[in-house]
């Protein structure tokens, strides 16, 4: 348990250190109605408050038989979905967003158990839905990249 408080409170620093410089953050231009520095900080934010309360709740978290055990299937399972979200950031710009969501969405989804044709639609769904929710709504560009001939 007090390996946990430690490990809780060394990332509960770190996270403060980056809220620290990331802070007087002023970009030259401002493309995004709320400024680069909000996502950092609401992120860090998020994840300063999770670590808070790892820091001081009343007991230890155990391992229940519910939870998947740390085993060589599981730990192949967590190197794909790190080397698929590294595709996804390596494509976002050249490709843009829709067709690098489909590209390390699909694959994510089946690498969780979802069924080829589901995935498919429901990764290409959100991806376009996510694009125009940004993009329309949200004010915030995202790359088209490929499918930049579709826009006007």
């Amino acid at each position: 348990m007090a390996l946990q408080r430690l490990f809780a409170v060394t990332l509960l620093l770190a996270c403060a250190a980056l809220a620290v410089m990331a802070w007087p953050y002023q970009a030259a231009f401002s493309y995004e109605p709320v400024g680069p520095r909000a996502y950092p900080l609401l992120m860090l934010g998020l994840m300063g408050a999770g670590l808070l309360y790892m820091a001081v709740r009343p007991t230890a978290i155990v391992h229940s038989d519910e939870e998947p055990a740390l085993d060589r299937a599981t730990l192949l399972k967590i190197a794909a979905c790190v080397a698929l979200l590294l595709v996804f950031a390596g494509t976002f710009e050249p490709l843009g967003f829709i067709p690098a969501s489909v590209l390390a969405g699909i694959p994510m989804a089946r690498l969780y158990g979802g069924r080829w044709l589901p995935s498919a639609v429901v990764v290409c769904l959100m991806s376009v839905g996510l694009y125009l929710l940004f993009d329309k709504a949200m004010d915030v560009p995202l790359p088209l990249g490929l499918l930049d001939v579709l826009e006007n």
